[in-house]
């Protein structure tokens, strides 16, 4: 299994009885949470220590706002340091440390700023500088130091053959913090290592920064590199592009050019914070004036590759979180069904798809639960169809 492994909690639904949740596994403990010396107000402490605390203490977030310790989150729990809270001072010099001046001058004109980072210990972090009740509050996402593969995150096995695709549109789904760059990244990877293609991409801000293999890789950073997602898609086009990543559809006019790039000979990959396929078709759908939209449905039937939607779960078997997907594919069925507007029976289409490689989250779900990795009442807090975890559940318990 890989490291990473997306649902809905169904709210006022209650499972079968053959099924309900038996008695909690035991979770995993609690981490312990470090500490760090702090001097006084406005020197709080150096920026490298606490990004060498926050690698050192395994997080994957480190937060800094005023009122409160600084907070780390480790294996997706907020852990605090054990030292004093953080006053307007600290937290405005440690931006300044971070930021350089014209992200200083977006964050106070503008009240939030994006960019990415590289320590003296050589670890790279995302960083986003905001304000809240007039105070700068910083949060930072430490990035792998080295780029997995896609069998190391656990991406399913019908990736290999979507980034041989010669065109098309692949997209990956689920709320934020759900490893969606990470897989993207380990796709983009693959490609760049096996495959002579040249590679653009569009991106806010660049996170992984990928070195020219057998492949070309040119990164474009929003703000930096060019003025937005859409003006770099439709540059890109005259770049002679093979591949084309643009970090996320964030509007209309960057759909719209994504899926042209798709019908125009490229492969494009791109985000959404959706879960599960119907409901990705029906955020791109509806993103269109309503004259537009049954010509978009054509085009996604045409275009749209895949969508794999994921989510990170709790481990119970150790350490970490695992994630799980959910993965369509573009069969000719499930063109008509986009094409005629019945996004509804997309689910059923999953769960019959399997030789095509189609997975439902539930099954990914259930899976991971009798192998013992994660919680029995993960499964029912993300699932989307607990019918369907009835059915796959039914005289099965995990391994032990």
């Amino acid at each position: 299994m890989g490291i990473f492994r997306f649902g809905k909690n169904p709210a006022g639904e209650t499972p079968a009885p053959a099924v309900s949740p038996a008695s909690p596994a035991p979770a995993a403990p609690e981490p312990a949470a470090p500490s760090i010396s702090a001097g006084g107000r406005g020197a709080f402490a150096p920026i490298e220590d606490i990004l060498r605390l926050t690698v050192d203490s395994g997080a994957s977030d480190l937060h800094l706002t005023v009122g409160t310790p600084p907070v780390l989150r480790i294996h997706g729990k907020l852990i605090r340091l054990e030292t004093r809270a953080l006053f307007p001072e600290d937290t405005d010099n440690i931006a300044t440390e971070l930021a350089n001046g014209d992200q200083i001058h977006k964050l106070r004109t503008e009240g939030s700023v994006d960019f990415a980072m590289t320590s003296a210990g050589r670890n790279r972090f995302r960083i986003s500088l905001y304000r809240q009740k007039r105070t700068t509050a910083i949060a930072l996402r430490l990035l792998p130091r080295q780029m997995l593969s896609t069998k190391e995150i656990g991406l399913p096995r019908i990736v290999d053959e979507l980034i041989r695709l010669p065109r098309g549109l692949v997209l990956v789904t689920g709320p934020t913090g759900s490893g969606k760059t990470t897989s993207l990244a380990a796709m983009l990877n693959d490609i760049n290592l096996h495959l002579g293609h040249h590679i653009v991409t569009i991106e806010d801000p660049i996170e992984y920064i990928h070195e020219h293999q057998e492949g070309m890789v040119n990164q474009r950073e929003v703000g930096t590199d060019v003025s937005t997602f859409a003006e770099g898609l439709r540059r890109a086009l005259r770049q002679d592009p093979d591949v084309i990543l643009v970090g996320e559809m964030r509007d209309l006019e960057t759909m719209e050019t994504a899926i042209r790039a798709a019908e125009t000979g490229h492969l494009v990959f791109s985000t959404l914070h959706t879960t599960g396929a119907g409901k990705t078709v029906d955020r791109i759908v509806d993103s269109f004036p309503a004259h537009q939209q049954e010509q978009i449905r054509v085009q996604l039937s045409t275009n749209l590759k895949a969508v794999i939607s994921q989510l990170l779960i709790p481990r119970i078997d150790r350490p970490g979180r695992i994630a799980v997907f959910e993965v369509m594919v573009n069969t000719p069925s499930v063109a008509a069904l986009i094409r005629d507007n019945k996004t509804f029976r997309l689910a059923t289409e999953i769960q019959t798809g399997a030789k095509y490689g189609m997975n439902t989250i539930e099954q990914s779900l259930v899976d991971l639960y009798l192998a013992g990795v994660i919680a029995r009442e993960e499964i029912f807090a993300k699932a989307q169809d607990p019918e369907l975890v009835a059915q796959l559940l039914a005289g099965r318990e995990p391994r032990r």
